[in-house]
């Protein structure tokens, strides 16, 4: 008897998404509803309770690395496995909307494209997007998992993978997992190294984007300006260790910021 209610109420509760979406649902219904899908026969509204006990949200579950999902009781590998399946499976679509080779032109699209690389990301993850002279993307990579702090090593990869690539400029992105959203000072110095070496070889930098829990925090958008040339994004200011003021790069908003050639070297 007792399978036979578990199994009317997943139906019911299938088919309520199906008429409905998930608009009403609330977070430990949604969560019910997919491990409906990785535990069969068991009723798993106490699971979903537990889950989102344990990590705060339906956006913290999904979050959670599988090695701490399987720690709460009743979670196995299949469900685990599935439930970090699902924001990968978002950046996927986002990314697969988008279209092969999205053209980026300004500081929205180069938002929206990088954003979807970090959905669900439980590390730092450091990616360089080559881009022709239109912004049209030609390439995306992974150059490096874990914290930001091989300033000799990365001018040096993204070099390579630029050159590899006949990019005519790039576009950096990163993560901070942990929510703090201000650039650390190994951002700044390696992005500075990265321009300089980038800029022998003829290539442009478009920006280097980080995103974090609030929001993304564009260093183009937030650099400081050269005294003799104050529309043109200067990283090479942003360290530390040289000197320079913070200026203001444009006055039009950030969907209307054009990036693509700002470092034109070419």
């Amino acid at each position: 008897m007792a399978d036979g209610i578990h199994a009317g109420h997943r139906a019911r509760i299938r088919e309520r998404f199906l008429q409905e979406g998930l608009s009403g649902f609330s977070e430990h219904e949604a969560l019910e509803l997919l491990l409906t899908y990785a535990i069969p026969q068991r009723d798993v509204n106490p699971l979903a309770h537990r889950l989102i006990d344990r990590f705060g949200s339906f956006h913290g579950v999904l979050e959670a690395g599988e090695g701490e999902l399987v720690r709460v009781d009743g979670v196995g590998r299949h469900a685990a496995s599935l439930i970090c399946l699902m924001p990968q499976l978002m950046s996927y679509y986002q990314r697969n909307a988008m279209g092969e080779r999205p053209q980026i032109t300004n500081l929205m699209e180069a938002k929206q494209y990088c954003g979807a690389l970090f959905i669900g990301a439980h590390e730092e993850l450091f990616y360089i997007v080559s881009l022709e002279k239109s912004g049209r993307v030609i390439k995306t990579e992974l150059i490096h998992r874990g914290t930001v702090d091989e300033i000799a090593v990365y001018p040096r990869i993204v070099a390579e993978t630029a050159f590899r690539h006949h990019a005519h400029s790039v576009l950096m992105a990163h993560n901070h997992p942990g929510g703090f959203g201000m650039p650390s000072q190994a951002d700044y110095d390696t992005t500075r190294a990265v321009v300089g070496a980038l800029k022998v070889l003829g290539i442009g930098v478009v920006d280097h984007l980080i995103f974090h829990r609030d929001g993304v925090y564009s260093m183009s958008r937030e650099s400081q300006c050269d005294e003799g040339r104050p529309e043109e994004f200067s990283y090479m200011l942003r360290s530390s260790s040289v000197s320079g003021r913070r200026g203001t790069l444009k006055e039009e908003g950030e969907d209307g910021l054009i990036l693509l050639g700002l470092y034109d070297a070419r």
